[in-house]
């Protein structure tokens, strides 16, 4: 199974439609296809084969669709490579996935290496036979790692199979059509799978205004028909606060998906009174797909995730006297394995059973709360920050002794992240110094993983056995 067939096969009739709108360009199903037939069969004279793992980087847009489909049509795993990271971050993820090579978008970097044509660039590497092995018995179509390269990421494996059995299961709660003009504006390095490629499958027009927000949802707007919005909470809020957008921009939507992290009340409040819309909440995770879709704005319903959907199965291990527990979840579409160290997913569940690391309680309707994390992961504005990395990038700055990283809560993006740092010896001007650092950080990691406070201290918090007491401060993240 290839999830690119998939998209032909079941948009065969729609060759006429439009499927991609970006600014002023856009392309219909018939164009977009061709083109991801045409780049597969260049990909494929530059020896690119099933199982082999291709980093892609690409702007978002019509060309990164016509790549990433083009990588998946002739067999590799492709490698999502935001074009926000580092030089340093995407030179680590390329090291630790061990990749045969790099896809490049030409609006990144020009006149290096070997073009496949007028859009990519392609610089091929070494890499292991026995992991191309393993990645074509799997059917792997993508490997994601959820936030740069170290910390606790391990690379989620995902196979063609499972990404049509995910989109299967989120179409039972989103209802995506080919009458559908969907709004996008997130990231696609970052949602693509349950989104982008059921978007597809179903013939819906994706109309792609990330650049140059708000405005250029203002323009999308104004081409008329948009009836779906897929965005963040950061999103929500900078529509309702935009002069740029009026009430009536959005009057055709017939769902607003909110996703990436739990929307506070008060933008909730406020794209509400703005455009007469209540934003329904997805909680997905990336081994599992989009299980939850909260439509429900009744007494307690805001103050959930919603219901489980038709294709998932919901448990609270080890409930204590209030009901609130683990949160295991199992269904159709489940990730694949691990690839850093390498696990097929049979060895990661429990029973069957995925733990979330959140932690939760089911009501007398079966709507479920998120009271917190059990892990020490960080989520600002939907991007997953690992305080490990952080620490490490702190670290390495001459003067530094040693640091700790935690999450604080924010009402716009959810959590950003907040560094203890011990100095290695008296400096006489302390606050210059963490401007200092503030700035090492900056060139080492991306922007949205850069504490947003760095406060000098005299020690650490420590367990017994010497280790940081990061329970200290992780606590419970609101969602």
């Amino acid at each position: 199974m290839n999830v690119v067939e998939l998209i032909r096969q079941e948009t065969r009739l729609l060759a006429g439609r439009t499927a991609i709108v970006e600014g002023p360009r856009s392309i219909t199903y018939g164009d977009l296809l061709d083109r991801i037939g045409k780049l597969r069969d260049r990909l494929a004279k530059l020896g690119i084969t099933a199982g082999q793992r291709v980093a892609f980087r690409c702007s978002d847009g019509i060309d990164y669709i016509v790549g990433a489909l083009g990588l998946l049509e002739c067999g590799a795993a492709v490698v999502p490579v935001a074009d926000s990271l580092t030089e340093g971050e995407v030179a680590e993820t390329i090291e630790r996935i061990d990749v045969a090579g790099v896809v490049t978008h030409l609006d990144l970097v020009r006149g290096e290496e070997t073009a496949i044509d007028d859009i990519f660039r392609w610089q091929a590497r070494a890499s292991g036979a026995e992991l191309n092995d393993r990645c074509r018995e799997l059917g792997a179509a993508f490997i994601r790692f959820s936030s740069g390269t170290t910390g606790q990421s391990k690379g989620v494996i995902l196979s063609h199979r499972s990404i049509a059995e995910r989109t299967d299961a989120a179409n039972r709660g989103l209802g995506i059509s080919d009458r559908d003009v969907i709004l996008w504006v997130l990231g696609m390095s970052h949602h693509f799978v349950v989104s982008i490629l059921l978007f597809l499958r179903k013939g819906a027009t994706i109309v792609v205004a990330n650049r140059g927000f708000p405005f250029s949802v203002l323009e999308a707007a104004e081409r008329g028909g948009i009836n779906f919005i897929y965005a963040s909470p950061v999103h929500y809020y900078l529509l309702a606060v935009s002069d740029a957008v009026s009430p009536g921009s959005l009057a055709k939507v017939r769902l607003a998906i909110s996703t990436a992290m739990k929307m506070p009340a008060e933008i909730f409040e406020m794209f509400y009174r703005k455009f007469g819309i209540a934003p329904a909440e997805a909680y997905g995770i990336i081994e599992i797909g989009l299980p939850f879709i909260n439509t429900e704005l009744g007494v307690g319903g805001r103050q959930t995730v919603g219901r489980i959907l038709p294709d998932y199965q919901l448990r609270i291990d080890g409930p204590d006297e209030n009901g609130v527990g683990e949160v295991l979840i199992k269904g159709r579409g489940m990730f694949d394995g691990y690839f850093s160290p390498w696990r097929m997913r049979e060895e990661c569940l429990r029973d069957g059973w995925f733990d979330t690391g959140d932690l939760g309680r089911i009501d007398e309707q079966g709507r479920l709360s998120l009271l917190g994390r059990s892990k020490t992961v960080i989520v600002c504005a939907g991007m997953k920050v690992f305080p490990e990395e952080v620490e490490e990038a702190i670290n390495s700055m001459p003067g530094i002794k040693e640091s700790l990283v935690f999450g604080r809560d924010h009402p716009q993006y959810g959590q950003t992240a907040v560094a203890q740092v011990v100095l290695a010896g008296e400096v006489e001007d302390e606050q210059g110094m963490m401007e200092l650092l503030r700035a090492h950080c900056c060139e080492r990691l991306s922007s949205y993983k850069v504490p947003v406070e760095f406060r000098a201290v005299k020690s650490l918090a420590k367990t017994a056995s010497g280790k940081l007491a990061r329970d200290a401060f992780s606590g419970f993240s609101k969602r």
